[in-house]
């Protein structure tokens, strides 16, 4: 089962919709802190409407709690600095994936120890896409080729 993880998060709103998107698919959501918002937030729960109790949610005090909660499974991180194209790259039933704060991305020890990839933007001043837009492409590529519905 495919997972998505997040890590460092900090506006309510991203996470609520990223968690609205993991609720209608049924993956698990993985948060990494320190987060920059309470998880009782209002935005938060706003974003996600009432969809909160569809959605597996654990939060993690560290890396390392998140990496034991993995076990073997492959991380594959989405950055603006990745090397593999995010429609090229062949994603695994149990992968899971990992996207950055909204100010930072991931921490460049991720982006060395595991396969990182992109999503392209043709504009040269935009540096990023919002991070929920992301976490949906990334998902739905990875379901698309896993022959998911």
């Amino acid at each position: 089962m495919l997972s998505i993880a997040l890590i460092y998060p900090e506006i309510p709103p991203n996470t609520g919709n990223i968690a609205r998107t993991c609720a209608a698919t049924q993956t698990p959501l993985h948060l990494v802190e320190p987060l920059g918002f309470e998880i009782n937030d209002r935005t938060l729960k706003r974003a996600g409407i009432d969809y909160w109790e569809y959605v597996s949610v654990t939060v993690h005090g560290n890396l390392q709690s998140l990496r034991a909660a993995a076990g073997d499974r492959r991380w594959v991180c989405f950055s603006a600095r990745g090397t593999h194209h995010f429609r090229d790259f062949r994603y695994l039933p149990n992968d899971w994936l990992l996207f950055g704060s909204e100010s930072a991305g991931l921490p460049e020890s991720l982006l060395q120890e595991h396969p990182a990839v992109y999503i392209p933007m043709t504009h040269p001043k935009v540096r990023s896409l919002n991070l929920s837009v992301s976490a949906a492409l990334g998902l739905f590529e990875a379901r698309r080729q896993l022959g998911l519905p």
